[in-house]
């Protein structure tokens, strides 16, 4: 269990193995969203541009429903009230696979946007939609982005300390 200042050796190595295979993963989607954006450009030249108003605005709405919706996920499954009851009913341990796991699935949506955009790309001949989905996806990966201080402050706020009390809370 975590100590009041500090967490067991246990807690913490598990932390940064968590924190980093993710941060790894995260930062590797963002180069592949980077990674589409040029071969779109660089296929600009192989590809014809056919208007298509119905896919034009499906991919937009699409596209912002993914980018929006990415932030309202990450909000919520971060909320105070919901780490704490994992915290409280999985340990710490609960506590890292749920930062984890959020932190991937938030990757993911951003990803999927960026695809969306390259697809339309390639239907449509027009680099714009995965250059919108580019910059919409970078945007969520570095908004989901861990940040391994912010994981620390949460494994230490949510666990309970030795007495078995609850943390306080340190807002």
């Amino acid at each position: 269990m975590a100590t009041a200042n500090a967490l067991s050796a246990e807690v913490k190595a598990e932390l940064l193995r968590r924190h980093n295979s993710t941060r790894t993963t995260v930062l590797s989607l963002l180069v592949a969203v980077v990674l589409l954006s040029v071969l779109a450009f660089v296929s600009q030249k192989f590809l014809t541009e056919r208007s298509n108003r119905s896919l034009d605005m499906i991919a937009r709405i699409s596209i912002a429903i993914f980018g929006l919706g990415a932030v309202a996920l990450r909000r919520t499954k971060f909320a105070q009230m919901r780490l704490q009851d994992i915290a409280a009913i999985q340990g710490p341990s609960g506590l890292m696979i749920t930062l984890q796991r959020t932190t991937l699935l938030v990757a993911m949506i951003g990803v999927a946007a960026a695809l969306i955009g390259f697809v339309s790309t390639l239907m449509t001949g027009a680099p714009a939609y995965t250059y919108q989905a580019g910059v919409v996806a970078a945007a969520v990966l570095l908004y989901g982005y861990p940040i391994r201080s912010s994981w620390e402050q949460a494994v230490q706020r949510y666990t309970s300390d030795e007495s078995g009390g609850p943390k306080e809370n340190f807002s």
